[in-house]
């Protein structure tokens, strides 16, 4: 099982993703704008899959750091890309996912690093 008390790290800029990714054999990052209703309802969401997964999860906005723009290709938000070893591996932008798509979405890519 996963880590009980783990949440979702805010990521504020490129160089806090970089150390974040670097922490973690694994890792997912969801890609969010304030203000939007489909991005807030993930946050529960991913604090729930960090706690019951091995998988660290950060969160980024992009108008925090114009580098997230570049770094991050995708046309809607939210949106999750999964890395391993520092490389971006996997990504989905189909909106609002649940618990148990998340977990999917991950047990596909990463089978190793889930702990479900």
């Amino acid at each position: 099982m996963g880590d009980l008390t783990a949440r979702p790290v805010r990521i504020e800029d490129e160089v806090a993703l970089d150390a974040f990714l670097e922490d973690h054999d694994v890792a997912l990052v969801e890609l969010h704008t304030s203000g939007c209703p489909k991005c807030q309802a993930m946050e529960p969401v991913l604090g729930n899959v960090a706690r019951s997964t091995d998988v660290p999860v950060g969160m980024a906005n992009p108008a925090d750091d114009p580098a997230f723009v570049d770094r991050f290709v995708t046309s809607s938000v939210p949106a999750l890309f999964l890395y391993a070893d520092g490389e971006q591996v996997a990504h989905v932008a189909e909106g609002f996912l649940g618990g148990d798509e998340v977990v999917d979405f991950l047990t596909e890519h990463v089978p190793d690093a889930v702990d479900a």
